[in-house]
C-alpha cells in the first residue's frame, strides 16, 4: 500500500515530497480499476499454498519463478497477525485518492507492469492523466512485482527519473 500512502501524502503535505515514484498503484475508489473476480477468488483460496501460490503467480512470470524458487519477501509478512491482514485490506478498500490527485505537484513518474492483474495496469493511465505533469511508464511483459522481476530496467528508470527531475524541495 505504499502507493497509496504516497498519493495522500504528495497531495496533502506538497512540502514534503521533492519528486514522487508511484509504482503498481491505483487511485482507488470509483475510478480505480479493480482486480478480476478470478483473481479474488485465486486469492481467496482456503488452502494456504494454493493462495501462496496464485499470489506468486500474480506477482511474477512463470519463466521467472522457475529460475528464482524463492524466498520471495514481496509475498507479505507470514507473522502479521489476523487482524492487521483485516485492517490492511479494510484501508486498502477504502483507497480513494481521486480527488486528492490533482493537488500532487511533485514531478511523477507512474511505473507499472503491463501484464500486472493484482491491480490492474488500467489504472497507471488514470493515475498519471489525473496527476498534472506526471510521466507513465508501462513495463512490457511485467506484472506486479516489476521493481524486483525487471529490476534491471525499473531501477534505472527510477533513479534517472529521481536524479533529473527538478526537485520541488
Amino acid at each position: 500500500m505504499g502507493g497509496r500512502v504516497a498519493q495522500h501524502l504528495a497531495a496533502r503535505h506538497p512540502h514534503r515530497v521533492g519528486a514522487l515514484v508511484l509504482g503498481c498503484t491505483s487511485p482507488g475508489g470509483p475510478h480505480g480499476v479493480e482486480r478480476g473476480n478470478d483473481v479474488r477468488r485465486a486469492l481467496a483460496q482456503s488452502q494456504p499454498g494454493a493462495a501462496r501460490q496464485a499470489l506468486l503467480d500474480l506477482m511474477y512470470t512463470p519463466g521467472w519463478l522457475d529460475a528464482h524458487p524463492g524466498p520471495h519477501h514481496t509475498l507479505g509478512d507470514p507473522d502479521m497477525p489476523a487482524h492487521a491482514r483485516r485492517h490492511h485490506l479494510v484501508a486498502s478498500n477504502r483507497h480513494d485518492a481521486w480527488d486528492l490527485l490533482p493537488q500532487i505537484g511533485a514531478p511523477t513518474l507512474v511505473v507499472h507492469g503491463g501484464d500486472d492483474l493484482l491491480n490492474p495496469a488500467a489504472n497507471a493511465p488514470l493515475l498519471a492523466d489525473r496527476i498534472p505533469g506526471a510521466r507513465l511508464h508501462l513495463i512490457p511483459g511485467a506484472r506486479h512485482a516489476y521493481f524486483e522481476e525487471f529490476r534491471a530496467q525499473a531501477g534505472p528508470l527510477v533513479l534517472d527519473f529521481l536524479t533529473t527531475a527538478p526537485s520541488r524541495l
